[in-house]
């Protein structure tokens, strides 16, 4: 038997960064083997919380401990409000699933393999679980060279890409992204990665045997993938275990994958060894190992602190970014933002580098009127100039009525399905009222598409723009084309 050294509660060592208090009842209450005591922790939160008052991260166990004791918690005043939530999240979560099957079959139809990942992936090889375990978003991973088919098909079927980009601009750069969000209808929500790990923990080999590890499962009569059981555990700790526990449920999904399947435990070591995961998986498992008494071995505990340790002052911005940010003090506030920054640097890493963005940026102006009543639009096509493919100056005048906010000003010029530019600008002063810009740039007009469209993007996307102040600072904003004249490029 492995020999595991005493792990302290004070900072830089492991268990400083341990889930405490009310955080620390609820995982005990749902991953404690003695029945009787993981009541007490769940009746004991209950008397001291208000369900209708705590984050979305105590919702998230509450679901899995409603799961779990069901009526035998009906004695507690909270009960008819446990069960309530839990009906709810449970909705959601189907409802998100409902949304997505189709999409998942269509892939899979197209000759796309999906992989599910996260919370869905432990719903594929349970069903039961998606009781007890929130999934409002559906994590799916596909392999680089399917990421135009994934795209395509979710396009296609009028799934919402979340960031304010045109479907032009993103297909153009599907090759340097890791991963996007799409949303459709008021519970469909799909992450779509290339990549199942960030920009700091990459390995391009690790990223070629999880594919090769996985095994086959089902999604509501979809057939998929999902990762190996030692795969799941490294995924939830990477996804979860330097986020400061925004949602701690991924210590549940790392518990029931070790105590339900045959966790391959020298392959989750590489993993760890090759995505830089030792410090965040020894804080993970050396909590649930020690505290809630799951069967980690201990040699596998005692090499993935080896490690850990071996990381010497680096492993300090790990387990500061670690710690439940409801322990955070002022310091570790600052420490641990510091130290994120850096971690955030390095997860920008691109698989390839895409094409530098075409930006044309927007100069004030003043300018004519337009015919008269001229409409604002969102958007507007341009009549390119006759003759064969050649690159040509384009020089654009709007006017756009600005609200009275500090906000980006977003639009773009493309053509059928190429993207051709990005027009932007600023207004910094609060005043609103109508401003008159000009855009100049190069562009390129082939034969088959000699019009070009212009069109208002909004910086970022809602599902719902029911909310004033969000449509004035974010959404797109409606304009005049005043001119548009093409002039031979230098």
């Amino acid at each position: 038997m492995a020999r595991i050294r005493a792990i302290g509660r004070r900072f830089p060592d492991y268990g400083w960064s341990w889930p405490t208090g009310g955080l620390d009842q609820l995982l005990k209450a749902a991953l404690l083997h003695d029945e009787n005591a993981a009541r007490d922790r769940a009746a004991g939160w209950l008397d001291d919380n208000d369900i209708d008052h705590v984050s979305f991260r105590e919702h998230r166990l509450l679901a899995a401990i409603s799961d779990r004791f069901g009526r035998r918690l009906a004695g507690h005043a909270a009960y008819p409000r446990l069960v309530g939530l839990q009906k709810m999240l449970w909705t959601k979560s189907r409802m998100a699933m409902r949304e997505a099957e189709p999409v998942l079959k269509a892939m899979a139809d197209a000759g796309c393999a999906v992989m599910l990942i996260k919370g869905a992936s432990r719903i594929a090889v349970n069903v039961s679980a998606q009781r007890g375990r929130v999934a409002h978003d559906i994590d799916i991973l596909v392999r680089p060279q399917d990421m135009e088919i994934a795209f395509d098909v979710l396009r296609g079927r009028d799934w919402q890409i979340a960031t304010g980009v045109s479907p032009q601009y993103l297909r153009t750069r599907l090759a340097s992204l890791r991963s996007m969000n799409f949303y459709k209808g008021n519970y469909g929500d799909i992450d779509l990665h290339q990549l199942a790990y960030d920009g700091s923990q990459q390995s391009a080999e690790d990223d070629l045997a999880i594919w090769r590890r996985a095994v086959p499962a089902e999604f509501s009569g979809v057939a998929v993938l999902v990762p190996s059981p030692a795969d799941r555990i490294a995924l939830a700790i990477a996804h979860g275990g330097l986020d400061a526990h925004t949602h701690s449920d991924w210590l549940v999904d790392c518990a029931v994958a070790i105590e339900g399947a045959d966790v391959d435990w020298d392959v989750f070591l590489d993993i760890a060894a090759r995505r830089g995961l030792a410090v965040a998986a020894a804080v993970a498992l050396s909590y649930l190992a020690l505290e809630i008494g799951i069967a980690v071995p201990d040699e596998v505990l005692a090499r993935v602190m080896e490690m850990a340790d071996r990381r010497g002052m680096s492993r300090w911005s790990s387990v500061l970014q670690a710690k439940p940010r409801t322990d955070f003090g002022g310091l570790t506030w600052l420490s641990r933002g510091f130290a994120k920054q850096l971690r955030l640097q390095r997860k920008k890493g691109r698989l390839r580098q895409a094409e530098p963005d075409v930006v044309w940026r927007g100069k004030a102006t003043t300018a004519g009127k337009t015919a008269e009543a001229a409409p604002f639009v969102l958007s507007q096509g341009i009549a390119g100039p006759p003759g064969a493919a050649r690159e040509m100056m384009l020089d654009v005048v709007v006017r756009i009525a600005v609200p009275p906010v500090r906000r980006r000003i977003e639009m773009e010029i493309n053509a059928a399905d190429r993207h051709v530019a990005r027009l932007r600008s600023m207004a910094i002063s609060r005043a609103g009222g109508e401003r008159t810009l000009r855009f100049r740039g190069k562009v390129k007009l082939d034969q088959t598409v000699q019009g070009l469209v212009l069109e208002a993007r909004p910086s970022r996307q809602f599902r719902v723009w029911d909310n004033e102040q969000a449509v004035a600072t974010y959404g797109a904003l409606p304009f005049q084309l005043i001119s548009a004249k093409f002039s031979p490029a230098d």
